[in-house]
C-alpha cells in the first residue's frame, strides 16, 4: 500500500500558505526548491 504525506508550505513571496500531498516528501521538496518557481496553485 502506498503512503502519502500531506504538507503545508508558506510562501514568503506570496505571503500565503498552500497545501499538497506526496508519496515522497524529500523529492517533493527538492523539486519545489530546485526545479521550479511555477506550480499548480489556486489563487484566492
Amino acid at each position: 500500500m502506498n503512503e502519502f504525506v500531506v504538507y503545508i508550505l508558506y510562501s514568503e513571496k506570496l505571503e500565503k500558505n498552500y497545501t499538497g500531498f506526496t508519496s515522497n516528501l524529500i523529492e517533493r521538496f527538492k523539486s519545489h526548491n530546485i526545479l521550479g518557481t511555477k506550480g499548480v496553485t489556486l489563487k484566492f
